[in-house]
């Protein structure tokens, strides 16, 4: 039984009526990485890994959570947000609350999800959660929220309630995904444009270190805590910068001796992933995955050594496709300590690239990093839909 099923059949078994089925999917991201919070470009799209909504509406004010894949529920009011002990439910706790400090009156609900996103992976199974209540409250309770809002408000629950200081990049990929492209976005201006990703002979393939490093989230904010204090440092000499977006390498050189060294890699790394990104965007329209390659593993190299997101595995995972025949280009993927490295490979090379890897990298790890194909495809959406679901 695949996961979607197993999520509507849960659902039945415990409510016995039928639910509304929302599916929500995680993201990659080709290039650009922690530019978002920096107002720079990201170049993310929506994958076949996702998370299933079964969701029906209450007549009181209680809302019932079953999560399927940690065989875990939880029951809250709708009017009385608290935070959860278990770490879970703050996720769609926290859109709820979203949807209060806007006045929307949304009454209780039952709701059981469930998926196929690797946690910890960088695939952002957190702003799948988020992003998809967000849309099946929208559509349970008809409350007509545009979608761009929508997305804003899955972010706040993430940067309020749950406490990570995420940018927008990973709900907005969840929700605007379109088949096969990817889509860049400009975290600043909010304005986006798709780029086709639909060649025969290139596949996105994800190698997960099964790793998942404490350091995350608390290195998450550091990090854009160092960004911020950065601009004000480049604001003595650049009044006009806003954000890192807006700052040159000229100006990072120019205010080094002022940054220090640490902030002086920071902000190196953020405005030369912006360039970097641009660069794999003219590689796409022109068909020319050697350039895109090229710009991802420049981005490896930054994470790595300026920005210091990374770990020894993922940097292994790296250097071993580096030389491999077939492959274009590889960097890790996501907040960074660990989760997937994301490569660019020939379709007829996959099986060989993923048996070397596996062979190196338990040869190092003594364990099998997981390996997954995706494609890339629509954004959020309702699967299928109880037309009477809205008579409440």
């Amino acid at each position: 039984m695949n996961r979607a099923s197993a999520v509507e059949d849960k659902f039945k078994e415990l409510y016995a009526e039928q639910p509304l089925i929302v599916r929500s999917p995680g993201r990659i991201n080709l290039i650009g990485e922690h530019t978002d919070y920096n107002m720079g470009y990201v170049l993310p799209g929506a994958t076949n890994k996702a998370i299933t909504f079964a969701i029906a509406p209450r007549d009181d004010s209680f809302a019932k959570l079953f999560a399927v894949d940690m065989n875990e529920e939880h029951d809250f009011s709708v009017q009385d947000i608290q935070h959860s002990e278990l770490r879970w439910p703050n996720y769609l706790i926290g859109v709820v609350d979203q949807f209060r400090k806007a006045g929307h009156a949304i009454h209780g609900f039952n709701c059981v999800f469930g998926g196929d996103i690797p946690i910890g992976a960088g695939l952002s199974s957190s702003a799948a959660v988020e992003a998809g209540l967000a849309a099946a409250l929208n559509n349970i309770f008809d409350l007509k929220i545009d979608k761009l809002t929508l997305v804003k408000m899955a972010q706040s629950a993430e940067n309020e309630f749950v406490g990570v200081q995420c940018g927008i990049m990973d709900q907005f990929a969840n929700t605007f995904g379109a088949e096969n492209n990817v889509l860049r976005l400009d975290c600043r201006s909010l304005e986006f444009e798709y780029f086709p990703f639909q060649s025969q002979d290139l596949a996105i393939l994800l190698f997960n270190t099964n790793v998942s490093h404490s350091l995350a989230s608390s290195e998450y904010n550091k990090r854009r805590m160092e960004c911020n204090e950065g601009v004000k440092v480049i604001q003595r000499y650049a009044p006009y910068v806003q954000s890192l977006r807006d700052a040159t390498s000229e100006m990072v050189e120019k205010a080094s001796p002022s940054l220090g060294p640490v902030l002086s890699r920071r902000c190196k790394f953020v405005v030369e992933e912006n360039s970097r990104l641009l660069r794999a965007c003219e590689g796409l329209k022109n068909n020319d995955p050697d350039e895109v390659g090229r710009a991802m593993f420049g981005s490896h190299a930054g994470l790595s050594r300026d920005y210091e997101v990374s770990c020894m595995e993922l940097d292994h995972l790296v250097a071993v496709v580096k030389e491999l025949p077939g492959v274009y280009g590889a960097r890790m993927m996501g907040g960074g300590f660990g989760g997937c490295t994301i490569n660019l490979v020939e379709k007829d090379q996959v099986a060989e690239v993923g048996a070397f890897v596996k062979r190196e990298y338990k040869k190092r790890f003594n364990h099998d990093p997981e390996m997954y194909e995706i494609s890339l495809c629509e954004g959020t959406a309702v699967a299928a839909e109880n037309e009477n679901i809205r008579s409440h």
